[in-house]
């Protein structure tokens, strides 16, 4: 690890002037926090809101940035009003990622910056993920992938430097919440995100409710299956509030892009 860390500071070292693009997860802050060592006031980071991000994430990314010496700028993006994101195919995010991006490159700009970085590692470029092939179109460089450092690395790499994300949970849009082929409204963005938030209050650290029209599908850490059995009552109570008919707890528990699962047999 020690030799993939030096040789991302030698990468982003060599850059001269840079914009993070910032979500305050633990790879952009290791990123930021790397650019601002390397390039001091050179190192720019921009976040992209919108109504895909949970709530509170802005701010929670803000305060982030800043405790490592950088205020961030904020762009926002209105995915509603691209259709090629609300019509939710599985080329989705594809579309996402070059809007967000053109509007980061586009303040990138104002600012006097003419290179964006990004916190892929190496095992995203392992997935098939279709956002990777926005960010080569638009010339976005993933130096953390560069150096070859994975997630455990950057995990370590954090730990060692103090950052507060060392092992703060990934937290991906909300869009991954609604099955493919269903159409992504603010209604269902924000019946998700207040699910969630309602789980998250409760103590719940890993936390994904997928939304499937009446029926919350909730997935959490296997170590939490149990817990939510025996408090399943006033979840359910919560999530019926919200507008759910039915509450589901997926005995899989929680698994990265389990929406995709679904596409196998198609």
């Amino acid at each position: 690890m020690e030799k993939r860390f030096a040789e991302l500071r030698g990468l982003i070292g060599d850059m001269g002037k840079v914009a993070v693009a910032y979500s305050g997860g633990v790879d952009s802050t290791l990123l930021l926090k790397i650019a601002r060592d390397e390039l001091g006031n050179n190192a720019g980071a921009i976040i992209c809101s919108g109504d895909l991000m949970p709530s509170g994430e802005v701010e929670a990314a803000l305060l982030t940035a800043r405790s490592i010496g950088v205020e961030a700028a904020v762009v926002r993006v209105d995915l509603s009003s691209v259709p090629e994101v609300t019509e939710n195919h599985p080329d989705r995010c594809y579309h996402c990622k070059r809007a967000v991006f053109r509007g980061i490159i586009d303040r990138a700009w104002v600012m006097g910056i003419d290179s964006v970085v990004d916190g892929t590692h190496r095992g995203d470029r392992d997935d098939d993920r279709p956002g990777m092939r926005a960010l080569r179109e638009l010339g976005v460089r993933s130096p953390l992938a560069e150096a070859g450092m994975d997630k455990e690395d950057i995990r370590e790499a954090s730990r060692k430097l103090g950052l507060p994300t060392a092992d703060r949970p990934a937290s991906p849009c909300l869009a991954t919440r609604i099955p493919f082929y269903e159409p992504i409204t603010p209604e269902k963005l924000s019946q998700v995100d207040r699910a969630e938030s309602l789980l998250k209050n409760r103590g719940y650290r890993l936390v994904r409710v997928r939304h499937h029209g009446d029926i919350a599908r909730i997935e959490l850490e296997a170590a939490e299956l149990s817990r939510a059995v025996e408090e399943r009552e006033a979840i359910t109570a919560g999530l019926v509030d919200l507008g759910f008919t039915y509450v589901a707890l997926d005995l899989k528990g929680f698994r990265s892009g389990s929406m995709s699962e679904a596409l196998k047999g198609r």
